[in-house]
C-alpha cells in the first residue's frame, strides 16, 4: 500500500508540516537597537537633567558654600568687611541661636496640628464625593478645588482682614453670638495659620483622592456589598486601604509643605499686631537673616539644616510607608469583609 504526500491541493484536514521558529537576530542588530533606544532615551531625558542640575543641585551646592563664610568687620568697623572662612561655625551659630530652635519646635506644634486634619480631611471628603449618595459632584469638586487656586499671599490678606476685629464680619459674628477668640494672640497665632494653610490646600489633596478613588475596581465594592458590608465598612475596608499609595504620597508632601511654611505667619508678621514674630518658624528666620540682618552665611546654614530635617523627615515617612506592601492592603482589606 502506497502513500501519497500532501500536495498544495490537498484535503485542507491534513496536518500541514511544522515551520521551523525565526531565527533571532544577529548580536550587531540587537547592539543596533540598544544603543538606539539609549540614545533615544538619553535625549529625552537631558532636558529634565538640565533643569535640575540648574534649579537644585547648582542652588543647593551654592547655599551649602555660601554657609561656609561669614562676613567679619575689620578694626572699629571703619574698614569695611571681608569674607572669611568660618568652617561650620553659621551652623553652630544657628544651632546655638534660641529663635531658630524655637522655630522648630513651632513646626512641631504646625504638624501635629495641620496634618491630621488635612489628610483626614481631604480624605473624608473624597469619601463622600465618591459615596452613593453624593450630589452634584462636579460643583462640589471645584467649589473645594477653588481655594487652591487663589495665591498664597492673597489667601493670607484675605485671613488677615477676617481676622482683624471692627473690619471682620466673621470676627462681629462670633462677639455677637457670645464667642470671644483673639486670632493674632499667642495661643491664636497657630490656629489662625493653621486654618489658612486648610482653606489653601484641603481641594486640592481632597481631588487627589477622589481620583485614586475612581481608579478603584467597582467589582470589589460590589463584592463588599453583597457580603454584606455596609458603607462605613466599605470606606474604611475597603476603599482606603486600596488608596494606600495616594495617602501616603499625600502625607509625604504635607510633610514637606509644613516645613517650608513662610508665606502665611509673613503675612500675619506685618503690621497686624500678631504674636508672629521674624523668626517665628526656621524659613522665617533664614529669611531675617539675609534680608534684615545681611547675615548670608547664617540663613544658608540654617536653610541646609532645614532641608536636611526635611530630606531625613522624608525618608523616614517613605520608610514607614513601604514596609507593606500594596497587594496585602488588599488582601487584608477582603479578608475584612468576608470576616
Amino acid at each position: 500500500m502506497s502513500t501519497t504526500k500532501a500536495g498544495p491541493g490537498a484535503d485542507s484536514g491534513t496536518a500541514a508540516p511544522d515551520t521551523p521558529p525565526p531565527s533571532p537576530p544577529p548580536p550587531s542588530a540587537r547592539g543596533r537597537v540598544r544603543s538606539r533606544t539609549t540614545g533615544a532615551a538619553a535625549l529625552l531625558l537631558t532636558p529634565f537633567f538640565v533643569l535640575f542640575v540648574l534649579v537644585m543641585v547648582v542652588p543647593i551646592g551654592y547655599a551649602v558654600w555660601l554657609s561656609l563664610f561669614s562676613e567679619k568687620q575689620s578694626g572699629l568697623g571703619f574698614g569695611g568687611t571681608e569674607t572669611v572662612f568660618s568652617g561650620l561655625g553659621n551652623y553652630t551659630a544657628a544651632l546655638g541661636d534660641p529663635a531658630f530652635r524655637e522655630g522648630f519646635v513651632v513646626l512641631l506644634g504646625y504638624c501635629a496640628l495641620y496634618i491630621p486634619l488635612m489628610i483626614g480631611g481631604a480624605l473624608a471628603l473624597a469619601l463622600l464625593l465618591d459615596s452613593a449618595l453624593a450630589r452634584a459632584r462636579r460643583f462640589f469638586q471645584l467649589a473645594l478645588f477653588l481655594p487652591h487656586a487663589v495665591p498664597g499671599i492673597i489667601a493670607a490678606l484675605i485671613w488677615v482682614y477676617l481676622y482683624t476685629p471692627q473690619l471682620s464680619p466673621v470676627v462681629e459674628a462670633m462677639e455677637a453670638g457670645g464667642i470671644g477668640f483673639d486670632f493674632f494672640a499667642p495661643s491664636g497665632a497657630l490656629p489662625s495659620v493653621v486654618n489658612i494653610a486648610l482653606w489653601e490646600w484641603l481641594g486640592y489633596n481632597m481631588v487627589i483622592f477622589y481620583a485614586a478613588l475612581q481608579a478603584v475596581d467597582r467589582s470589589v465594592l460590589e463584592a463588599a456589598t453583597v457580603d454584606g458590608a455596609g458603607a462605613w465598612r466599605t470606606a474604611f475596608s475597603i476603599k482606603v486601604p486600596l488608596i494606600r499609595a495616594s495617602v501616603v504620597m499625600v502625607a509625604l508632601f504635607t510633610v514637606i509643605g509644613s516645613l517650608q511654611l513662610f508665606t502665611e505667619p509673613l503675612i500675619l508678621n506685618k503690621g497686624t499686631g500678631s504674636a508672629v514674630t521674624s523668626t517665628w518658624t526656621p524659613n522665617m528666620y533664614a529669611y531675617t537673616a539675609a534680608f534684615e540682618r545681611n547675615d548670608y552665611g547664617l540663613a544658608a546654614a540654617a536653610s541646609v539644616l532645614l532641608a536636611l530635617t526635611a530630606a531625613l523627615l522624608s525618608f523616614v515617612v517613605t520608610k514607614l510607608s513601604g514596609g507593606r506592601k500594596q497587594k496585602k492592603a488588599v488582601a487584608r482589606a477582603a479578608k475584612g469583609v468576608t470576616a
